[in-house]
């Protein structure tokens, strides 16, 4: 058993966020999340972001898991939630950028707050951020215009 805790404690350091999901169409899936949850709060960092996710919206008329239900289980234990189809590509995207946005406010949190700190003790060298170039996404190179030119 120690083995396993030893595999399972090196699989989720430095996991910051996760995605709980379960199918809509199988209540026994949706009832396996609180097992999940459980272990995923016992092994990740106490910051995580989760957010529990109903797949197979597409399949409402097979529906087992009440989107109520669900909502509540998430609000209980303090999780986004939100339901998807990926065939119809239907807030796929969407969930998996509310996980990043709070991801990425909790890490300049972090880094405001160690930023507040470094300059109250007097350190002048500030934490200093990285630019990130998203392939697609460069700058534009300044271009200069001038009102008047002479001819």
């Amino acid at each position: 058993m120690s083995e396993y805790r030893a595999v399972t404690s090196a699989y989720y350091r430095g996991v910051v966020g996760a995605m709980l999901v379960y199918d809509i169409t199988k209540r026994q899936t949706f009832d396996h999340a609180a097992k999940w949850l459980k272990e995923l709060r016992g092994h990740a960092d106490k910051n995580i972001v989760i957010i529990l996710v109903g797949n197979k919206s597409d399949l409402g008329s097979l529906r087992a898991v009440p989107t109520e239900d669900a909502k509540e289980f998430a609000e209980r234990e303090n999780l986004f939630f939100m339901e998807t189809s990926a065939l119809e590509a239907i807030n796929v995207e969407s969930a998996f950028l509310t996980v990043l946005t709070e991801i990425y406010r909790i890490i300049s949190k972090k880094a405001l707050v160690a930023n507040e700190e470094a300059a109250a003790a007097g350190n002048s060298s500030l934490l200093k951020g990285t630019n990130i170039l998203v392939p697609g996404q460069e700058p534009e190179p300044e271009r200069r215009i001038s009102c008047c030119s002479s001819s």
